[in-house]
């Protein structure tokens, strides 16, 4: 597949993906104005945030996770699972319930636990079940319109949450930030568009690498959700297997398994996330790890994240994924849109 053809790619992204992508830096900025706005009570004593989702919204809610670690005086958890922690309890817990659909059963199940143990409460969603049941329960009810997939309003959850953290005043203010990170996204954009041939074009030809290759991301720090994200866009829009590690973790295990089996391992790409945010001892383990790769005759490549602050960082390194995991999807003449097994299993769970 030509990845300069772009009569081709207009035609693969029937459902116009690239427009998701291409806008992702005005929804940043848009979502956060939106999460100003909307009515929020003061929530006094708060010791724990739990943002209960799944996929794309516990996405985002991993990259707030990340980005306030050093900087908001509670934990941040991200529930990704039916039945909420037993610590979480009473009114010193906010659960914040974030569905695209608002008909994610895991998340609904979440939110009447959390009903159930006396939390405080706030749902973010389009609509569904989970705006009937926060209204029913007299509940803060956060709505955004978006009429494309979960992993494509990954800018809506990231901003929303954060917004509800500032509004209850553990955090600063990051407004001024998440402005220049649209801004950094912008700018390392204009070598990213189809238009840009692969010559030119870093995604373009990462993809051109990624092409028949198991691809595992490691990224540290403010770029360990990143690589979470990156292997679900390898997932969700060019239907291929990956996988994400973290480090250090990684070196405390995973290294140990790059011997066998060799037939998997030549067919194998690793791809470092780095940024200069990250803690120095996590800058030489990467350059270390990604030597001691190559030295076995296994592929990799690395991904500088752009940008002054760890939330440029953040924000340029999902982007640049996105960028390259849609053109990788194009190389296997993929739409990078639908997602039928997804919805199979669905429809299964339901029957």
């Amino acid at each position: 597949m030509d990845l300069d053809d772009l009569k081709k790619i207009k035609e693969l992204d029937g459902e116009g993906m690239f427009a998701h992508i291409h806008s992702l830096p005005d929804q940043l900025v848009a979502a956060w104005k939106l999460g100003l706005s909307l009515p929020l009570p003061k929530m006094e004593g708060l010791q724990a945030i739990v943002v209960a989702g799944m996929g794309g919204s516990a996405i985002g809610a991993d990259l707030v996770a990340a980005y306030v670690s050093a900087i908001c005086p509670v934990p941040v958890y991200v529930h990704r699972d039916y039945v909420l922690p037993a610590w979480a309890k009473g009114p010193q817990t906010l659960v914040i319930a974030s569905s695209h659909s608002g008909n994610t059963e895991e998340v609904l199940s979440s939110f009447e636990n959390a009903r159930q143990n006396g939390c405080q409460i706030v749902a973010i969603s389009r609509g569904g079940k989970l705006a009937e049941a926060a209204k029913a329960a007299g509940v803060p009810y956060w709505k955004f319109e978006h009429d494309g997939y979960p992993r494509a309003a990954l800018g809506f959850i990231f901003s929303m949450v954060l917004a509800i953290l500032y509004r209850q005043g553990l955090i600063p203010d990051p407004s001024a930030e998440i402005e220049a990170a649209a801004a950094a996204m912008r700018k390392q954009e204009l070598s990213l568009l189809p238009e840009v041939t692969v010559s030119q074009n870093p995604a373009k030809r990462l993809a051109g690498q990624l092409v028949g290759r198991w691809i595992t991301i490691l990224g540290s720090d403010y770029l360990a959700p990143i690589a979470r994200r990156w292997k679900g866009q390898v997932s969700e829009l060019a239907k291929a297997w990956g996988q994400f590690e973290f480090l250090p973790e990684a070196d405390h295990a995973t290294l140990a398994g790059i011997f066998n089996p060799q037939e998997v391992l030549s067919k194998t790409i690793v791809l470092f996330l780095t940024g200069a945010s990250d803690y120095p001892r996590n800058q030489l383990r990467s350059q270390l790890t990604r030597q001691k790769l190559m030295e076995e005759g296994i592929n990799t490549d690395v991904y500088h994240a752009q940008g002054a602050t760890p939330l440029e960082q953040m924000w340029t390194a999902v982007h640049f994924g996105d960028y390259a995991l849609f053109y990788l999807a194009i190389a296997y003449e993929t739409d990078p849109s639908p997602i039928d097994a997804i919805e199979d299993l669905k429809k299964a769970m339901k029957a």
